[in-house]
C-alpha cells in the first residue's frame, strides 16, 4: 500500500499522560435489579463527593437522518423518574431539536472523574407534557427565563450585540411581570430519554474495567443484565 501523507502527518498531540483507575470495583452482586435504582445510588455517591462539582453534567448525543451525522453537547440532567432521564432545552430551533425530529434515538453519558465511573444511557426520546415543563421552568432564575425567550438557539447571528438586543427587548417586555409569572415559551420544555440500554462502568487497573449493561428491546420489556469485556 502506498504511503498516504494525509494519514502519516506528525501528530499535534500524541500519547498524553495515562491515567490509572484504581479506586474501586464493581461486581454483579452490588447491582440493583432496576438500572434506575442503580443509577440513583451512583448519582448520590457523585452528589456527595465534594470533588464532583457538577454531578448532573452530561454529554447528550443525537443523530440527524438520513445523513446519520452525530452531534454532541454538554448539558445538565434535571430529572429522573422510573420512565427515564429528562433534560430541558429549546425544541424549536436548536440542532438537537432538528436531530430528534428526524430520529428519536439519543444517548447521554455521565462521567464522574474522581469516582472513576461512567454511566451510558441509550434510548428513545419523548417530550414531557406541558405541565411538567412549566413546573421546571418556574424554578429557573429570572435571567434564565428571559434567556429562554431571547435566544434563537443554533441560528446564525451577526454578533453579540444582536443577542443583547433580543435580551433587552424581552427585559422590556417582561419588566412589569413578576419572576414567577414569566411564562414558559411554547418551544421550550423537557425531553425524556427512555432507556433501552444503561451501562455502568467502573474504572479498574490495567484498563480491565468492570462494565455491566442493562438492556431490553422495548420500554415494556424486562431488563437483562450482562457483563461486558472492557
Amino acid at each position: 500500500m502506498s504511503s498516504d501523507p494525509e494519514r502519516t502527518q506528525t501528530p499535534l498531540i500524541f500519547a498524553p499522560k495515562t491515567y490509572q483507575y484504581d479506586k474501586s470495583t464493581l461486581d454483579e452482586s452490588q447491582l440493583e435489579k432496576d438500572p434506575i435504582d442503580q443509577f440513583k445510588k451512583w448519582f448520590e455517591d457523585a452528589r456527595n463527593d465534594p470533588t464532583e462539582t457538577i454531578p448532573e453534567c452530561i454529554t447528550f448525543s443525537s443523530a440527524e437522518l438520513p445523513s446519520g451525522r452525530v452531534s454532541s453537547r454538554v448539558l445538565l440532567f434535571k430529572e429522573l423518574d422510573h420512565r427515564g432521564f429528562t433534560i430541558y432545552s429549546n425544541w424549536g430551533t436548536s440542532r438537537k431539536a432538528k436531530d430528534i425530529k428526524s430520529n428519536p434515538n439519543a444517548a447521554i453519558n455521565f462521567f464522574w472523574k474522581n469516582l472513576q465511573r461512567q454511566v451510558r444511557v441509550d434510548g428513545i426520546t419523548e417530550h414531557v407534557n406541558r405541565e411538567t415543563s412549566e413546573r421546571y421552568f418556574a424554578t429557573r432564575p429570572r435571567g434564565s427565563k428571559i434567556g429562554a425567550w431571547s435566544s434563537p438557539q443554533s441560528h446564525v447571528i451577526k454578533n453579540r450585540d444582536e443577542l443583547n438586543e433580543y435580551k433587552t427587548k424581552n427585559e422590556e417586555r417582561f419588566k412589569d411581570v413578576k419572576d414567577a409569572d414569566i411564562p414558559c415559551p411554547d418551544y421550550w420544555g423537557g425531553l425524556r430519554v427512555v432507556p433501552l440500554e444503561v451501562e455502568f462502568w467502573q474504572g479498574r487497573d490495567s484498563r480491565l474495567h468492570d462494565r455491566f449493561l442493562y438492556r431490553r428491546n422495548s420500554p415494556e420489556d424486562p431488563w437483562e443484565v450482562v457483563r461486558l469485556a472492557p
